[in-house]
Formats: C-alpha cells, sequence, structure tokens
C-alpha cells in the first residue's frame, strides 16, 4: 500500500457533512481577520468558541506540532513573569497577556486542522483573499472618501481598511497577493485576468497605506516567490510564462502607480513616506535610538519591564518585535520567540520544494514568515493575527509531511 493511500480514510456521508461544515466555519474564522477595526473583534468570539470546541471533540496535537505549542508556551510563560515586575498591574496589561495566550492557541490550532486535512489549505487561502479583497476595497474607497463615512478606514490619510492600523492593513494583504501571483504563474491562461485584477487591488491598497514595512515585505515577497518557482520549476516554457506575466504584472503596477501620483495628496504622501529616515526615526529618542536604549535596559531586567511598560518610559512603542520580546517577555520570551522563528525557518526550508498537495501553501507562507522576519525590526509583529496563521500554516505543513513520511514507512 502506498503511503498516499494509507492515510484514505473510508468515506462516510455524516462524517463528511460534519468535515464540511466544520472546515467552513475554521474558513469564516480566517475571514473575520480581516476585520478588526474595534476590538475584542468577532475573529476572537469565533476563534475562542472554535478552538475550545475543537480540542474537546478530539482534535489531537501530534509530537510534530507539539514543539510549537511548547515554545509558544514557554514565550507566555515568559509574558506572565514579566508582569511580576511591575509595580500595579494594570488591567491592560493582564488583557496584553491573555491576548498572547489566545493567539499562540489560534497557531497550534490552526497547524493541527491542516495536519489533520491538509486540503483544508485551500480553503483558508480562499477566505484570506476574500478577506484580502474586501478589507482592501474599503482601504481604497475610505482614503478617496468615496462615500459618507468612509474616512473611518483611514487614518492620517492613509489606507487602513478594517483594521485599526495602516501598519498591520498592509502586511495582511501579503499573502492573498502571493496566492493570486502563484495562481497567475501556475493556472491556466483564461484565469489570469481575474487575478491579475485581483493582484492590482491588492497592491493599489498596499501602497495607499503608505506603510514602508508593507512596501518591503510587499516587494521583498513578489521577488522571493518568483524565484523560488524559477527553483522548482525548471522549464524553458515556465521560466518564458515567468517572465512574460511578470513583465505585465509589473508594467501594470507602474502604470497604476503613475495614475496615482496625478493625485497631489498621493503625489504629497508619497514623497514624504519614501524618505529613508523620517522625523520619528533619527534623532533624540528616535525608533533608532529606542532600539539601542532598549536593548541596553534588557542587560539588566531579564524578566522584562511588563507588556505596555516601554512606551511609558520612552516616547513610542519598541516598533521592534525583537526588542519587544525582551521588554514584554524577558529572556525567556526572547530565546523561545528566537528558537520557535529558526525552527519553523529550518522546517519549512527542507520541505518546501518538495512534490506535495500542500507544497504550494508551504511555500507561500515560509516566504511570508522571512518577510516577517525581517520587518520585525522595525515594527513590532507580536500581536498580528495573521502572524499566527502563518506560523500555523508552516507547522502544519509540517505536521503533515511528517505524517506522510511515517505512513510511507509503515
Amino acid at each position: 500500500m502506498s503511503a498516499i493511500a494509507a492515510q484514505i480514510r473510508p468515506f462516510n456521508p455524516q462524517a463528511a457533512a460534519v468535515q464540511l461544515m466544520i472546515s467552513w466555519i475554521m474558513a469564516f474564522g480566517v475571514f473575520l481577520s480581516g476585520f478588526v477595526i474595534s476590538e475584542p473583534a468577532p475573529y476572537e468570539v469565533l476563534m475562542v468558541g472554535q478552538v475550545a470546541l475543537w480540542f474537546l471533540f478530539g482534535l489531537k496535537i501530534s509530537r510534530a506540532v507539539a514543539p510549537l505549542l511548547a515554545l509558544l508556551l514557554i514565550f507566555n510563560v515568559g509574558g506572565l513573569l514579566a508582569l511580576t515586575v511591575l509595580p500595579t498591574i494594570l488591567t491592560d496589561q493582564v488583557l496584553y497577556v491573555a491576548v498572547s495566550i489566545f493567539l499562540a492557541l489560534t497557531a497550534v490550532f490552526y497547524a493541527a486542522v491542516i495536519e489533520d486535512r491538509p486540503q483544508r489549505l485551500k480553503l483558508i487561502f480562499q477566505a484570506w483573499v476574500a478577506a484580502a479583497m474586501i478589507t482592501g476595497m474599503l482601504g481604497i474607497l475610505g482614503y478617496f472618501h468615496a462615500f459618507p463615512g468612509s474616512e473611518v478606514f483611514t487614518r492620517y490619510d492613509r489606507a487602513m481598511g478594517a483594521f485599526q492600523d495602516p501598519n498591520v492593513f498592509g502586511p495582511f494583504l501579503v499573502a492573498p497577493m502571493l496566492y493570486l501571483l502563484h495562481g497567475l504563474l501556475k493556472g491556466r491562461l483564461t484565469e489570469s485576468p481575474l487575478r491579475i485584477l485581483g493582484i492590482l487591488i491588492l497592491s493599489f491598497a498596499v501602497f495607499l497605506s503608505f506603510s514602508r514595512a508593507a512596501w518591503g515585505l510587499f516587494l521583498f515577497c513578489a521577488v522571493a516567490l518568483v524565484f523560488v518557482m524559477l527553483l522548482k520549476e525548471r522549464t524553458n516554457a515556465f521560466r518564458l510564462k515567468i517572465l512574460v506575466l511578470s513583465l505585465t504584472a509589473v508594467i501594470a503596477m507602474v502604470m497604476a502607480l503613475l495614475v496615482a501620483l496625478q493625485f497631489e495628496k498621493v503625489h504629497g504622501l508619497f514623497e514624504t513616506r519614501t524618505q529613508l529616515v523620517q522625523d520619528y526615526d533619527g534623532g533624540h529618542l528616535g525608533r533608532f535610538a529606542r532600539h539601542k536604549l532598549g536593548f541596553e535596559m534588557a542587560m539588566e531586567r531579564p524578566l522584562g519591564i511588563g507588556p505596555m511598560m516601554f512606551g511609558k518610559i520612552f516616547p513610542e512603542d519598541e516598533h521592534n518585535i525583537y526588542l519587544k520580546s525582551l521588554m514584554a517577555y524577558g529572556w525567556i520570551g526572547f530565546l523561545s520567540y528566537l528558537a520557535m522563528i529558526l525552527w519553523t525557518v529550518s522546517m519549512g526550508f527542507r520541505y518546501m520544494l518538495r512534490d506535495r498537495p500542500w507544497q504550494p501553501y508551504l511555500m507561500i507562507a515560509w516566504i511570508v514568515l522571512i518577510g516577517h522576519m525581517l520587518v520585525g525590526a522595525v515594527i513590532d509583529t507580536d500581536h498580528w493575527r495573521h502572524f499566527y496563521l502563518v506560523l500555523g500554516i508552516v507547522w502544519g505543513c509540517g505536521a503533515a509531511e511528517w505524517r506522510f513520511q511515517r505512513a510511507k514507512r509503515a
């Protein structure tokens, strides 16, 4: 019996209907992750109940997913210990740690449900694309004040869609854009116009977020995806297709950018945001000065200074996920975070090019994870819901590979 055949389960219509229903509920949770304009958001409400019910009704954490759970628990133990150094513990700080624990559980949940049925990956990405298209359009329409009250989808003249921050809105759109780009390069030409339209909408929404981190993440991930696909698909016909479609997409985006820059409002903000160092980056207690002082402080505070305390000491928050780990979770949290990231990256790298049904999804998630590691040096990704989704996807695909290899040996 082959490894694939060994994993095939007898067909049961009732069980199949139940699996379909719970898979759609899970996908609806992914969809809701694109609408976090207030907290607690519908995403939290649905996911809290969903995670509890899934594990209550038998969703298992395998040996392949257990290390992720262990590392995230250690990370959050660091957050709990950091609370003990506070002279007065406020409700907001307790809630911050509680949200961290909740998001950690969502990453483990996504990994477990993907390992259980890797077919759910397609549903996850389709729901993510749907959410990205809607929240992206809201950001675009809000930026141009297309209807009364649309300014709620902007902040500081920057598009933010149904999010609270343009710096989260922009990165949220990158993985769906890569999914469409992958489909464009690998799919049928008859489906290309819709995918190109989707890529243009998401690209324009990322641009209007005026988030330099999102711009860098978008560019890095797009180039990395094309590069990795060229490594995997080495036929001349595929390389020619990539060249033609990539050039077409670049030309279309450049033309859209040129049209957008004709608006004085867009042009002025674009000139400001393209400056390498903003006013709040350099100077006394600017972003980079705060990073230096924060790392020096970490040498004296092994348990950290507690969540949400850095912004009370300095003019702004950390804006660096590694410094944030040291400040809010202490050295225990920082080391477990580094271990988790390095483990995730190495596992994804080993499995990324293997010919499996889940390979495209693993490739996209791995590239997005690398991009988030890079932008994490200038922005805080700690409570980004989609980051934990990406983490769960990589570990879920790794666990599916582990299960596949175990069945193959059997």
